[in-house]
């Protein structure tokens, strides 16, 4: 049972920090997190109002709190992103997502804004990184709630991961309910 609960919190695994980066893990990376949005189109795909309410496990986020999360978290780590290419090692501010996954406009909104967010976002992010100086991938940020500092590099690899557990997490709900 408890094999079951981890296979359906990490469908694709947990996330495992790279010990280092190389220009072509950092180009898969980067292919990753340009087709997230497509990927995400393709999740959501003929799903209806009900469907998106049903959590990807018990206990666990609705479809739909799962995509305005992706949405939410993603801004998130661009503007981090920005921030350390742009300032000396920032202290970035932390949010609690858990919270953040019933606020009102999670409920109110339709999923298809945080996807329409996720093709702006990422569309900006890819120019981004695939135009930054070899020195760029190293520069970081400070997260006070890991108490530790982050590399660009790491973050992208973070977030390409994000990207695919996410959409995991929904590809495998369709699949067991057959939709």
């Amino acid at each position: 049972m408890e094999n079951n609960i981890e296979q359906l919190k990490y469908p694709i695994g947990r996330y495992q920090r790279p010990e280092t980066h190389t220009a072509e893990l950092r180009m898969e990376w980067i292919d990753i997190l340009s087709v997230l949005p497509s990927w995400m189109d393709a999740c959501i795909e003929n799903l209806d109002a009900n469907q998106l309410q049903v959590p990807y496990r018990d206990g666990g986020w609705t479809i739909q709190q799962v995509v305005h999360h992706v949405a939410d978290s993603h801004l998130n780590a661009y503007i981090r992103l920005k921030l350390a290419l742009t300032q000396d090692n920032p202290t970035i501010t932390p949010y609690d997502e858990n919270a953040w996954a019933v606020l009102p406009d999670v409920a109110a909104v339709p999923v298809n804004v945080s996807v329409t967010l996720l093709h702006t976002i990422h569309r900006r992010m890819i120019a981004l990184l695939s135009r930054i100086t070899e020195s760029d991938w190293e520069r970081t940020y400070y997260h006070p709630q890991y108490q530790r500092t982050f590399a660009v590099w790491e973050v992208v690899a973070l977030y390409a991961w994000h990207s695919a557990h996410h959409t995991a997490h929904i590809r495998q709900l369709r699949e067991r309910m057959g939709w």
